[in-house]
């Protein structure tokens, strides 16, 4: 008897993307989910929900089912109940409000008191520098501190994004769901790493971005 061809393995990954009120959380996820992005601002009350499905490899089908949290949430006791389960997270700051970024350690630390991996471990979270379209400068030419920093506060990248212009939203996906498959996967199992290439045309800046290796 002819076996039947076995088809991909599926893997269902819950995704956190937090950060302040207004950094472009949603814009984010709709550019990501739906290629789509809209001008018109709605504060997300409590929590969304979006569903991407990738195509990893040849044997392997991904599911992100991403929670889009409210950013008034604020830390408060209810991101215990959201956070349970995932097993990545975005944090997104706006790149055109500094405050939004002073507030990416605390929603860092608030992730990783309030959850971690079954073995123990911190689950793999991807800084987004967000409206990077409005703001080149900021960050741009500080790409090495940007690097500095999310090593020294745990992140496993960090990448300039634009939900309105389409920059590096699927690269800094990647980055996550790489990071995500290498730590449910068996010890001595390597992800290939992604290479991430910058393209330096002095007529016209393009983001900046890290994904570390694991």
């Amino acid at each position: 008897m002819r076996q039947q061809p076995r088809g991909p393995r599926e893997h269902l990954y819950k995704v956190l993307v937090i950060g302040d009120l207004g950094v472009g959380k949603t814009s984010v996820i709709k550019r990501y989910v739906h290629h789509h992005f809209s001008p018109h601002y709605r504060a997300t009350i409590g929590v969304d929900f979006a569903l991407k499905v990738l195509r990893w490899d040849s044997d392997a089908l991904v599911r992100l089912q991403l929670w889009d949290i409210a950013g008034q949430e604020r830390f408060g006791n209810m991101t215990r109940v959201y956070y349970r389960d995932a097993v990545g997270a975005f944090i997104v700051f706006d790149v055109t409000r500094p405050a939004t970024f002073e507030a990416v350690t605390k929603w860092k630390q608030d992730l990783d008191t309030k959850l971690t991996l079954p073995n123990g471990q911190v689950v793999p979270t991807v800084l987004l520098a967000n409206k990077c379209d409005q703001d080149q400068e900021l960050l741009v030419n500080n790409g090495f501190k940007m690097d500095q920093f999310c090593k020294d506060n745990g992140f496993v990248g960090w990448f300039e994004t634009s939900a309105k212009d389409n920059i590096n939203i699927e690269e800094a996906a990647r980055c996550l769901v790489k990071h995500i498959i290498s730590s449910n996967s068996e010890p001595g199992q390597p992800i290939k790493p992604d290479v991430i290439n910058l393209h330096l045309n002095p007529s016209k800046r393009h983001p900046c971005s890290a994904c570390f290796r694991t």
